[in-house]
């Protein structure tokens, strides 16, 4: 089995869009979407959810009037201000526990509470897809990525002779959920765009992925959209001994695609859909 992570620095890029089509184009594998605070690929894959898990991110305190004593220490010491006339507030409250720890009547309960859930699912394909949602406002977004990657190893153990790819649909940016999507990874696919932003954010993930030692390539998509922009990317990529192994050129029919709910493969006349083909191919070496 191979670990293919898809990733960008940024959101808007293309992730989601590359990580649809290559699950059209592996003939074993599995896939995941790790961006929970904002999954979008099962929109695309359409699948069916065999199984919907708890997932139990962190603590929350509540306030148990009968054994307190109204002294108010826990309102004085909450810096979050989530404590207001001997109520909790579960928005505000982020599950630090201090609260908990000063009151001296043992008046707090501090008990796990659901963040958000994770599915094990099949697409119309009878593909493996697990995909997660983050409740809004909760955080742990790291450790619920790395549950489906759990997930993804134990079906792996028992199934592993099957499949032959892991697809990871990455999260945004270079914090905690994308380190935790590295985990494990045997190649890291970085999608760009030819944009001030694409080449800032671009760099970030570069610096993310050394740090790893994880192999990477690069896509640029719309690449002919600011060929400047295209050219430094390439000249930057070059400098750091990064690939460039795809250039996806502006295509309305993914946007088209996007409107109906398809992969772009569903259209393989396009030529975005006829280059991400070789970017496929091009991993397979």
């Amino acid at each position: 089995m191979k670990q293919l992570v898809i990733l960008s620095g940024k959101g808007g890029t293309g992730k989601t869009t590359l990580s649809a089509a290559f699950s059209k184009l592996a003939a074993n594998h599995i896939i995941a979407d790790c961006d929970v605070d904002a999954a979008d690929l099962f929109i695309l894959l359409k699948p069916n959810v065999k199984k919907e898990l708890p997932f139990y991110g962190g603590k929350k305190a509540t306030i148990n009037n009968d054994a307190c004593s109204q002294c108010g220490l826990c309102a004085e010491v909450c810096r979050f201000e989530a404590i207001k006339d001997l109520s909790v507030d579960e928005v505000l409250c982020e599950g630090c526990g201090f609260c908990y720890r000063v009151c001296p009547d043992n008046a707090i309960d501090f008990e796990k509470v659901i963040s958000g859930n994770l599915y094990d699912s099949t697409t119309n394909d009878d593909i493996k897809f697990l995909h997660a949602k983050l409740f809004p406002g909760e955080g742990n977004s790291g450790k619920l990525v790395t549950e489906i990657k759990k997930k993804a190893s134990e079906f792996f153990l028992h199934n592993g002779e099957r499949n032959k790819w892991f697809i990871v649909d990455g999260p945004p940016g270079i914090g905690c959920p994308v380190n935790a999507s590295l985990t494990g990874a045997d190649i890291a696919l970085l999608i760009t765009e030819p944009t001030l932003s694409g080449l800032h954010d671009l760099k970030r993930i570069i610096l993310l992925i050394q740090s790893f030692h994880i192999p990477a390539v690069v896509v640029i998509n719309k690449y002919d959209l600011n060929a400047n922009i295209a050219k430094e990317i390439e000249e930057y990529i070059r400098s750091v001994h990064i690939p460039l192994i795809g250039k996806i050129p502006f295509d309305e029919k993914v946007v088209y695609a996007l409107q109906q709910e398809k992969s772009i493969l569903e259209y393989p006349e396009s030529k975005a859909a006829q280059e991400i083909i070789t970017v496929w191919n091009s991993l397979q070496l």
